[in-house]
């Protein structure tokens, strides 16, 4: 059977959204390696270059204070977590949790020979690849290669958003991208579905598509029921953001099967005028981040989760002629649960004194992280996932 043209451009758009694809290739199969039931992380993805100067603030440096003349955040203002670090004023939420031991922050993250650009960047941050080589899958891809092939989990990794980022596709899997699962369910039993399945396909080429598809379905119902089963009915605000962490609220109460969740908010590049829109962009996270957290923990499911926080690169110390920040290079790392193994500060705020060209030097590896992760997190090996071995931390 031959596919209309308008048919199979409508039913391929979901189809390249599914979580499987055809499983050729198990150079990294574990049989049942996902982590134990109910474990999940939840990555969020700050799109743009924050600034992490004025995010986890350096009050008692005056350098800090001398290269921002404009926009540093004066000691008065900020939130206080130690006598010399202190939280941007918009992050209530965040500091409320860090003293009550369930955020931890890790200063200095970035890499060897970082790049300012934002795709390149990104997509080194994304696949976890050296800055000088170009890879094609992500971690959390890699992860799903190499955990999910003999799993029966319908939707392992989700993305809210329009589309599957470069981090979450692997050689043979990848993550499922929605915006709301009502969405997602609607498309996945349209006409163009029905109209095709009906029929068993002939050729190569349709008979991927028709696996494809059966199996996107499968998933977008998975998804759709979880979401039905607890809805959650905690006052999240009326935000992108807050709606993201709605509906993944809404899933992990529903006890859904995923295992990642994929999540952004941005643009956090603020070359101009840069300290009203960092207070919406750091307010509308404070938010969002704080009714997650709340919400988790009266439904007694916070200890089963592990937040973080990345962006692709931080911004130069000082502040630029139109009251912003240029592109930067290292920049801190936020993680927040219930079952942190050690919160706070893990380790010295950027040293000021010591730049390389007007940059923060970098003093983590960021795949030191993802590695951590992977080993005491996901209980995966992280070494065939990140191709070489990392030091791992204590946090979780």
């Amino acid at each position: 059977m031959l596919i209309k043209r308008r048919t199979f451009l409508k039913t391929s758009a979901l189809a390249a959204a599914s979580v499987w694809v055809p499983r050729f290739l198990h150079a990294f199969a574990r049989p049942g390696a996902l982590p134990p039931r109910g474990k999940i992380l939840i990555v969020l993805q700050l799109s743009g270059g924050n600034d992490g100067l004025n995010t986890v603030i350096p009050v008692r440096n005056d350098i800090y204070y001398r290269e921002r003349p404009g926009i540093a955040i004066r000691p008065n203002k900020a939130l206080p977590l130690t006598e010399e670090a202190a939280l941007h004023p918009a992050l209530e939420a965040l500091r409320r949790l860090y003293e009550s031991g369930e955020l931890a922050v890790l200063n200095g993250v970035g890499y060897p020979n970082p790049d300012r650009s934002h795709f390149r960047s990104m997509d080194i941050w994304h696949s976890a690849s050296p800055a000088h080589e170009y890879w094609h899958t992500g971690w959390l891809g890699r992860y799903l290669d190499a955990q999910c092939q003999q799993s029966s989990h319908s939707a392992p990794a989700v993305e809210v958003g329009d589309a599957v980022g470069l981090a979450l596709k692997g050689q043979h899997q990848k993550g499922i991208a929605l915006r709301h699962p009502a969405d997602l369910h609607a498309a996945a039993r349209s006409d163009y579905f029905a109209e095709y399945i009906a029929v068993a396909p002939e050729s190569e080429p349709a008979a991927y598509l028709y696996k494809t598809m059966v199996q996107a379905i499968a998933s977008a119902e998975h998804i759709f029921e979880k979401s039905q089963v607890k809805p959650s009915t905690y006052s999240y605000p009326d935000t992108p953001l807050g709606r993201q962490f709605r509906t993944v609220a809404s899933l992990i109460l529903g006890d859904a099967d995923t295992v990642v969740y994929y999540l952004s908010l941005g643009s956090f590049d603020t070359h101009i005028n840069q300290p009203m829109r960092h207070q919406r962009l750091l307010s509308d996270l404070d938010a969002a981040l704080g009714a997650f957290a709340a919400d988790l923990k009266a439904q007694g499911r916070w200890q089963d989760v592990l937040v973080m926080t990345f962006s692709e690169f931080g911004r130069r110390v000082a502040q630029n002629a139109g009251g912003g920040t240029d592109h930067g290079t290292a920049n801190q790392m936020f993680f927040l649960g219930g079952a942190l193994q050690r919160p706070g500060l893990l380790n010295a705020l950027p040293d000021l004194t010591d730049l390389d060209e007007g940059d923060l030097k970098f003093t983590v590896d960021f795949r030191q992280v993802y590695a951590t992760v992977l080993a005491r997190w996901l209980h995966a090996d992280p070494v065939p996932i990140l191709t070489q071995p990392f030091p791992l931390f204590d946090f979780i």
